[in-house]
């Protein structure tokens, strides 16, 4: 059972909106919240000074920048990205080895202590039939588990997966791996556009080290009440 602390550090902020909404609402979980993400529709417009924002106040990063490109300019940008501060740096297995290898080699070249590059298997708004339409032929786990072979190999510290396969991942890479969740769920909140989703309880006792939770605590009238609440159904094992 994880203490509220525990449970607290475990829950990564997706701040999909506005700078200003960004920052009032990190504002409004002030003592409460440890982590931030800080994805595309955030990064794009605000540029590194959002992250700088967030460290002013104490918080750690996921930059969720999901590099997908060619090795050389993957590295380019894994080294303008952690030179931002952020702790962590999403990038997209399916780049192959070399672009891996790369991207962990341009945090490295962005100074001390670097950021910890964690690769996305398969996204968790994607289901089989998706697979199916882009011509991947892999059951879903069997995708997840090839392409978080091929990105460990390669230079990746980390993982982001769903819900559904991060319990296969934590017994073949056992208890120390760093397993990123997004496609969280309170219990009776809405799925969105995810489709491989579980609650935070499940997620954790299944092996989540980190779970990513975005629109549940962004849309609730009362974020600090949302923020809460999700930390007492972790704590409860809900």
């Amino acid at each position: 059972m994880l203490s509220r602390s525990e449970a607290a550090e475990a829950i990564i902020l997706a701040l999909d909106c506005s700078a200003d909404e960004a920052l009032v609402v990190v504002d409004e979980l002030r003592g409460k919240l440890v982590w931030a993400k800080v994805g595309m529709t955030l990064y794009y417009r605000e540029g590194p000074a959002i992250v700088a924002a967030l460290k002013e106040r104490g918080l750690k990063v996921f930059l969720d920048l999901k590099l997908f490109d060619i090795p050389f300019q993957v590295e380019g940008a894994a080294r303008s990205a952690a030179s931002t501060g952020a702790d962590l740096l999403s990038i997209h297995a399916l780049g192959g080895p070399e672009m891996v290898a790369c991207a962990r080699r341009g945090v490295e070249a962005a100074g001390e202590d670097p950021a910890t590059v964690i690769a996305i298997t398969v996204l968790t708004s994607m289901d089989q039939g998706t697979l199916d339409a882009i011509g991947v032929a892999s059951p879903v786990a069997d995708e997840v588990e090839r392409l978080a072979s091929l990105a460990l190999r390669s230079g990746a510290q980390g993982l982001v997966c769903s819900p559904r396969e991060v319990a296969r991942l934590r017994e073949l890479l056992g208890p120390d791996a760093l397993l990123v969740c997004p496609g969280v769920r309170p219990a009776a909140s809405e799925l969105g556009d995810q489709r491989r989703t579980a609650t935070p309880a499940a997620a954790l006792a299944a092996g989540a080290s980190k779970l990513v939770i975005g629109r549940p605590i962004m849309a609730a009238a009362d974020r600090a009440a949302a923020f809460d609440a999700i930390v007492d159904e972790i704590v409860a094992g809900v």
